[in-house]
């Protein structure tokens, strides 16, 4: 939306600026060479006394401010560019509210250096809350009462820094966090942080996991799987925790948690199904080892449908065989659930 009044603005004031140019006309000036131009003269020669027998010379018709009206974005532009002053709007010469509208579609990188033609409207407050709160969605530092004189420029530029670092060292990176009462250390406030931030590194993102087993069980009761499909779920289970390259004890406590949590969100299918925690924490694995059998290029001998729905329903005999088959169907159509 932002984008089309910039465009609606831009095109009022070409059209201001060159419609009294264009409907002047040439050879409207006053200037007798360019009358006599109009008027068929050739270069060089003395103007043309009206003899006896000669017409009436003929006015030039006058144009009319319609013709600008009507004119497109394209004649515009090639009218520009016959004009001294070439160049971009000024974002100064637009309503507040639309200049900052239009600044707030550019990154950090790019506002940075926006600020050094627009200082004012690239130092705004507003544009630097909304970086950092698309970015880092949740900080404890957000739910604060802010001192006077705080700066969400200078708090972007930290936790940018915090990120890089948490990249690098997950202990450092908290560390800094904590230090710049960015982050509290409670293990809710630390899910929530990395349950609405993109930029952290899932490698060490599953090394503090492993390590913090209190923030993860917060991260998992942040996740709602009301009327989700299992393979699905669990995508978006791993979408936000990683599983780990190899199975393990890690794996297992994820997939365990998750059972319990999707049982919790689902009760109804819980009661249908059959479904409990025990079975859907079989049926996680069965997904996962079907994601594999079916993606990898190592396997030649795919899984069939009757294979999968037999080998499952002997793990889990509650589980009916068109609920198993739905699942077999999920994975051949979409692929992997953790990839």
């Amino acid at each position: 939306m932002g984008q089309g009044l910039w465009r609606v603005a831009r095109n009022q004031q070409l059209q201001q600026e060159y419609g009294e140019h264009w409907d002047a006309g040439p050879g409207l000036d006053g200037d007798p060479q360019d009358l006599g131009m109009e008027m068929g003269a050739n270069p060089g020669q003395a103007p043309h006394s009206p003899g006896v027998g000669d017409l009436p010379p003929q006015p030039h018709p006058r144009r009319h401010p319609q013709h600008c009206q009507g004119a497109d974005i394209y004649q515009l532009l090639r009218a520009r560019r016959g004009k001294e002053q070439q160049g971009f709007i000024d974002l100064e010469m637009l309503p507040p509210e639309l200049s900052i509208t239009i600044l707030s579609y550019l990154n950090a990188t790019d506002l940075c250096l926006a600020s050094c033609v627009w200082q004012d409207l690239g130092h705004d407050e507003y544009l630097w809350q909304g970086l950092c709160k698309s970015t880092w969605g949740h900080c404890s530092i957000y739910n604060r009462r802010l001192p006077y004189g705080f700066s969400y420029r200078r708090l972007y530029m930290m936790l940018d820094e915090g990120s890089l670092t948490f990249n690098a060292n997950h202990q450092e990176g908290i560390s800094y966090f904590m230090s710049k009462g960015i982050l509290v250390d409670h293990p809710k406030e630390l899910a929530k942080f990395i349950f609405c931030t993109r930029t952290l590194n899932w490698k060490m993102l599953r090394v503090y996991l492993d390590e913090r087993r209190d923030v993860l069980d917060e991260l998992v009761t942040l996740h709602n799987f009301s009327n989700q499909f299992l393979p699905n779920a669990l995508r978006d289970f791993f979408r936000h925790i990683h599983a780990p390259e190899e199975r393990g004890e890690y794996l297992e406590t994820l997939i365990t948690k998750f059972s319990h949590r999707f049982c919790a969100c689902n009760p109804v299918l819980v009661r249908d199904v059959g479904l409990s925690p025990d079975a859907v924490y079989v049926l996680c694995y069965s997904l996962i080892l079907l994601s594999i059998d079916l993606t990898s290029p190592h396997v030649k001998n795919k899984m069939s449908k009757r294979e999968f729905i037999r080998n499952t329903r002997h793990a889990a005999q509650n589980i009916s065989e068109d609920f198993v088959g739905h699942l077999y169907d999920n994975i051949y159509l979409i692929g992997h659930v953790a990839a």
